[in-house]
This record gives C-alpha cells, sequence and structure tokens, in this order.
C-alpha cells in the first residue's frame, strides 16, 4: 500500500499558493514542497493539524491510501 497526498487539491480549493501556506503553518518552503510532492517519510501531528486548520479540511482529506505499492 501506498499513502497518497493530495496537499495540492486542498491548496486549489483554498486558493493559497505554497509560500502562503508555508508562512501560515510556520513550516520551511522546502519542507512543505516535499511534503506536496510526497517525498517525505513522515509528518508530525501538530503540522497536519496546523495544515487542517488553515486549509479547513479533515486529515482524510490531505492524505489517502492506495493499493499500488
Amino acid at each position: 500500500m501506498a499513502i497518497i497526498i493530495n496537499l495540492d487539491v486542498q491548496m486549489a480549493k483554498n486558493k493559497i499558493s505554497l509560500t502562503e501556506l508555508a508562512q501560515k503553518v510556520d513550516i520551511s518552503l522546502t519542507n512543505l514542497s516535499l511534503l506536496k510532492t510526497g517525498k517525505v517519510k513522515g509528518i508530525r501531528f501538530d503540522t497536519l493539524e496546523a495544515l487542517c486548520r488553515i486549509l479547513k479540511c479533515k486529515p482524510g482529506d490531505i492524505l489517502d491510501i492506495t493499493d499500488a505499492e
């Protein structure tokens, strides 16, 4: 199974740029970019919570799972 990151979808729905989101969540642009592209091994719950708060969504709107490996 593989985890899918749908951060770009939520960003588009909220019309927010990567730079603006990084500033609001207080995370580096590099780390947020890596998260958006799925090149991270994990995410802290407080970061996920901040993303959900800013994007007005639930964790399941950002993270998904697929059967593909």
